[in-house]
């Protein structure tokens, strides 16, 4: 884990459990303004306490005494409760609530960090290799169905009302995404919309608070073989982040070199996802054909009996952006 990650997700976690101080501070001088009984209580407790501190500088015997103070101490804390549900209050109202209830926002559980830090140490990595992408940009609402009208497969299919279930699917997909949600392998060939509807589910998923990695399938590839033969400074490991966030979308499938490692790459962060019961999203312009002659049966098998796989059809959009607009242009000269 990089020492900057470790240090940021520590600052954040100190901030957190500031915020639960003054929070707490405010709502006892709140409670003490508005139920005097409950001041008085508190300062009670607080005379016993001071009593028991000279008792103990004394040198005598104070088994007994604490064992009072111990008694007196739930009996107040009692009556506390008590007044302030009678006064519309929660019970827990004057508790500290911190936001990791484990650590109590310090960091650090049974002798080591605890897991709320290495939680963010590792969304902090995450965001740092998501930060070229530009999720925005790509929604279900600037997704056009325009530029699959009037068009057939080659089946003759229509597919209009093919890629209009495509966008019903992946517009449900996102907004009912869970940690159990299915897989999904968008194919199909190159322009028809894979990569801004995935980027659309990345976007609103991430809205969720979910982790998301997103990337070509190549760029991750290259990071992970970096890592794995000591090409990149110590501290980062894609492949666990590969492995273990909530969503991870894997651009253009097939793009890759055909090597023995990044064939065993590609298997392992399938199988693992599969197998941790972690939902993957792939995207590929080739079909079942292409993919099993790129990949082994294993990775083939594990793809199309476990995802479920949205096929996108029509006509290049960039290519039918570009016919528009050159059209547009001739239009314009002949005005």
């Amino acid at each position: 884990m990089k020492e900057d990650r470790l240090e940021h997700a520590l600052r954040t976690v100190s901030a957190r459990r500031n915020y639960a101080e003054t929070q707490n501070r405010e709502r006892v001088e709140e409670v003490g303004s508005r139920i005097p009984e409950i001041a008085e209580i508190n300062r009670q407790l607080f005379r016993t306490g001071r009593d028991l501190m000279q008792i103990i500088r004394s040198g005598q015997d104070i088994s007994q005494k604490i064992e009072d103070l111990r008694q007196q101490n739930m009996q107040a804390q009692e009556m506390i409760r008590q007044l302030l549900v009678q006064h519309g209050y929660p019970q827990d109202y004057l508790e500290m609530h911190y936001t990791c209830e484990k650590c109590q926002d310090t960091g650090y559980y049974g002798g080591t960090f605890c897991t709320c830090v290495t939680d963010l140490a590792a969304k902090q990595a995450v965001k740092e290799l998501n930060q070229s992408v530009q999720f925005e940009s790509c929604s279900f609402s600037n997704f056009s169905l325009s530029y699959y009208q009037g068009q057939h497969t080659e089946t003759g299919g229509n597919c209009y009302a093919a890629m209009e279930r495509v966008l019903f699917f992946c517009r449900e997909y996102a907004s009912h995404f869970t940690l159990s949600s299915p897989s999904i392998l968008m194919f199909g060939k190159t322009g028809l919309g894979k990569t801004h509807l995935s980027l659309a589910i990345a976007n609103e998923v991430l809205q969720k608070g979910f982790s998301v990695l997103y990337d070509s399938v190549i760029n991750f590839l290259r990071q992970v073989e970096k890592e794995h033969f000591g090409r990149e400074e110590k501290g980062t490991d894609t492949l666990e982040m590969l492995l273990s966030c909530d969503l991870l979308i894997l651009d253009d499938l097939g793009t890759e070199f055909r090597s023995q490692f990044y064939q065993s790459a590609v298997y392992n962060i399938v199988n693992t996802r599969m197998n941790r019961k972690k939902p993957t999203i792939i995207s590929t312009n080739m079909d079942y054909d292409g993919i099993s002659y790129q990949y082994d049966e294993r990775i083939t098998s594990r793809i199309f009996t476990t995802y479920t796989c949205l096929q996108f059809v029509g006509t290049d959009v960039r290519v039918l952006k570009k016919q528009q607009e050159q059209q547009r242009g001739k239009t314009d000269s002949m005005r």
